[in-house]
This record gives structure tokens, sequence and C-alpha cells, in this order.
């Protein structure tokens, strides 16, 4: 009898079930897939395996969706300004950020974003290139003990270098990762990004009291580097915010002095809206996140093709001849704008390679697409970029060549074609910042070493010539794979030539 009762409740929640998301259902008829949707986990089946397995298969499920949702810049460009909340899914990355603007729901985030934006103008930006500079610096002399010695991975190298530019121009704090790469912050600060990546992929463990109880090692580790995160910048706004009233009066005495600037935290410190220290700690965390990650995979793979394409590379290095000769004197922020075809060629590495591969939205309230489509409420939206990014329709039938000179001679067909740092009204206000690091760091490393291919690329670069030889277009796809920022399977491996 009891048997008899729980089947037939059963019975009756997957029918009210049914009824409430008969319009979900529906919507999932007309997008989804070709593969087999199977009952209760529909296509998840499909991301089972590896983290490149993953990315293969977001490859494959874009390219099917191409005029569909996730891959069509037009209806993606409706969408990032229609739908602005963030799926639920990004709760998980609250756990250490708390509200950051990344990551905040858009009643949070849209008053924190007009507080934000002005930290991020042009005279802000263009005083943090000496810091650029300086670390750029270090990090080339760093590489002159792996230079001339065979394969390695240059991932470290630029993640120490973007770690220590934004702690410099966001808190003020030289960290000096480059020189010590076993301090506690990054090493913590590391672990919660890898721990946040696998969870991502084990939905299993997306409620917290089933992470707690069957993931508790993971749980447990991530718990304890989040405190001491929390701790550590707890303790640098406090030092902050009590030196800040002198701190502004030396300014004052010193405003004519074009040397003297201020970071991210002081300028946040100092706006009207009197931010308490746990704003202060969640604003500041997510643009170390951001400005570290985002630039160190941007250049990374920059760097990687680089080695790859040894044509490209001679262009970018004669570009650095004309404005810097054969000097060793530090960029400027006059310098980044002139390094056009050094932009052109970060640009094309992050169309085909950006950094974050997806977005993922909410719909609150029924919206038609220009195709006709309605997305019913409580479906969430995937908007694929790596496939935006590769759209024939945006980018002719060589989108999946590596080709900088699209950046020098094609105007965009559309605004939202190219969105490696989101777009819309939610769009990464980083991008700019990123940008000149990256512009920075790669130009800087040109002047002194020959980046080539690692030892397993050899072959693939041999046939890329073979085939430039040929007059064809080179083709050179790198295997990637899924983490909290799209990451190169073989870990950024290149080789460095002292250049004479």
């Amino acid at each position: 009898m009891l048997w008899l009762l729980v089947g037939v409740l059963l019975m009756v929640w997957i029918a009210v079930s049914r009824w409430k998301n008969r319009k979900l259902n529906a919507l999932g008829k007309i997008l989804s897939i070709k593969d087999i949707c199977l009952p209760i986990v529909g296509h998840a089946y499909k991301f089972v395996g590896s983290d490149e397995d993953f990315m293969i298969a977001l490859d494959k499920a874009g390219k099917e969706a191409y005029e569909k949702v996730v891959a069509d810049a037009v209806i993606a460009d409706f969408l990032l300004k229609t739908c602005l909340e963030k799926a639920d899914l990004v709760r998980l990355f609250r756990v250490l950020l708390g509200n950051g603007n990344i990551f905040a729901p858009v009643s949070i985030w849209r008053p924190r974003r007009k507080v934000l934006a002005p930290t991020f103008s042009q005279k802000n930006l263009n005083s943090f290139v000496k810091v650029f500079s300086h670390q750029s610096s270090i990090m080339v002399d760093q590489l002159g003990a792996v230079a001339g010695k065979g394969t390695f991975s240059v991932w470290k190298n630029l993640t120490a270098y973007t770690m220590d530019s934004v702690f410099e121009t966001t808190l003020g704090i030289k960290l000096n990762t480059q020189l010590e790469p076993e301090l506690p912050f990054l090493q913590n600060f590391e672990n919660c990004c890898r721990i946040d990546a696998k969870r991502i992929r084990q939905p299993w463990f997306y409620n917290d009291t089933v992470n707690r109880i069957f993931n508790k090692k993971a749980f447990e580790s991530y718990a304890r580097s989040k405190e001491y995160i929390w701790k550590y910048m707890n303790e640098v706004i406090q030092t902050k915010r009590e030196g800040s009233k002198k701190e502004n009066k030396a300014s004052e005495t010193n405003q004519e002095n074009e040397e003297s600037w201020k970071t991210f935290l002081e300028l946040l410190i100092e706006s009207p809206v009197g931010y308490g220290n746990v704003e202060l700690r969640e604003e500041t965390l997510v643009i170390v996140l951001a400005g570290t990650d985002t630039s160190a995979v941007g250049a990374a793979f920059t760097l990687v093709m680089l080695g790859n394409y040894p044509d490209v590379q001679e262009k970018i290095y004669e570009e650095t001849q004309e404005i810097f000769g054969n000097s060793d004197r530090p960029a400027t922020h006059e310098d980044l704008p002139r390094l056009k075809y050094l932009e052109a060629v970060i640009k094309e590495t992050l169309r085909l390679y950006p950094p974050v591969p997806f977005i993922i939205r909410k719909v609150e309230k029924d919206v038609t697409l220009p195709s006709g489509v309605t997305l019913t409420e409580g479906c969430n939206l995937f908007i694929s970029i790596w496939s935006i990014h590769r759209n024939p329709k945006y980018w002719g039938v060589d989108a999946e060549l590596f080709r900088p000179e699209r950046f020098l001679d094609t105007p965009l067909t559309h605004p939202a074609a190219f969105m490696p740092f989101s777009s819309g009204p939610r769009s990464c206000l980083g991008y700019q910042y990123a940008m000149m690091s990256m512009k920075t760091a790669v130009s800087t490393l040109l002047r002194r070493y020959r980046v080539l291919p690692s030892e397993s690329m050899n072959e693939v670069s041999a046939q890329n010539d073979k085939d430039s030889a040929n007059n064809n277009s080179s083709k050179c796809k790198l295997r990637v794979q899924f983490d909290i920022m799209m990451k190169h399977v073989n870990n950024f491996e290149i080789q460095l030539e002292m250049r004479t």
C-alpha cells in the first residue's frame, strides 16, 4: 500500500512538473541539437569526459547552432542587451567573490557599475603602463634562465606577471610573485579557481549541502583558501582606508607631479558612495581574478600562435624596431597605440581562443527573438563566444584560419561578432586594461627573444611553412580545454631563443 501511494505521488509530481515546464519543453524541441536527448539528463551526457572533451563537445554543439541562439551575433547582441541577469550557476563563484560586479545580481551590479566605470578611464589606464613595463622587464629577465634550453611552459611566467601587475595597480602592493612564486596568496587563489572549474563540470555537486557532505575534501580545501584570501584582502583594505587621508594630503601636495597615480582600491575608497570593506573586497577581488587570468591566457595563446607563425612574429618585431629601435627603454602609454599590427595579432588570437568561451544568462520574462522564436521565462541562455567567433556568416570561409590582417583591412560585419570580453551593458570594463597589459608584455618579450614552437608542435609548424610556400592559408588549430578560463591542453609550451 505504501509503495502504491509513493508511486501515485511520483506520477502526480511528474505530471505537475511537465505542466509547469510545458513551454520550456516545447522550446527545447525547437532549439534542440541533433543528438539524442535522454530523460532527466537531456544532452548533459555529451559533456562527459576530460576538460578537452568538454570543449570539443561545445565546439560541435556551437556549429550545429549557427542558425539558432548561441552562435549568431545578431541574436546574441539582442539577448545580451535584454537579459542582464546572470544564470544561477554563477552563484558558485559568489562563494569567493561575493557580489563583485561580474557575478552580481542586476540590482547590485547596476549601481556598482556606475561607480566602477570612471576608474577605468583612459587617463588612469595610461598611468598603469609604467607598472606593466616594469613587471614585463622582470618577466623577460626571469625567462633568460630557460631561453635556448628547449621546450617549457610559459604559463607560470605570464600568470606571475599579470598577478604582480594587477596587485600593484589594484591594491598598490608589490606582491613579487615573479621572484617568489611560492607565495601563499597565489597558491590559494589558484586552488579556488581549480576547485571552481571542476565543480562546474560536476552538476551533482551544485547543491551546497551535497557538496559539503560528499565532496568534503574539496569543500574544506576551498574554505581554507577562501579564508586566507579574505583575511589578506581585508587587512590590505583596512590599511589603505586608514592611510587614505594621509595619501590624499600627499597627493594634493604633489598634484602637479605626473608620476603620481592612484590604484583602483584608492579610487573606490575615495568614491562618494562610501563603500564598506565588504564591497571593496568584492570589487577588488573580481579585478584580481579577471585581470590576472584573462590577460595571462590572452598573452599565452598569442605567444603559442607566434611560435607557429614566424612570419607574423617577424612583422611584429619589425614594428617594435620602428618604435623602439635597438634600445631597451620601457614601453610607455604613447607607444602602445602605435603597435597596430601587434594589436591585430592579439585580437585575432582572442577571436580564435577567447579566454571566456561562453556566457550564461537567465530569461526572467518571455523574450521574442528577431527570428520569431520566443524564449520562455525560466530558461537559461548559453551564448557561445567560441562559436560566434568562428561563424562563417561573420568571418567568411576562412573563419577557422589565423589571419591577423582581417582586423586591419576588414571592418566588423556586426559589433557583437567579436566579443572576447562579452558585449552589451554587462561587458567587461577591463577590456582596455587587459589589451594594454598584453601588448606591453608581448612586445617587451619579443624585443629580446624569438619565440619558437614547442618540440611537439614542430611538425605542425613545418606543415604551415609548406602551406605558406604553396600560397595557401596556413592553419594551426590548438587543442584547448575547459577551465575557469579556457586553457591550452599542452599548458602553453613554447621555446625561446635570444635575439642577437
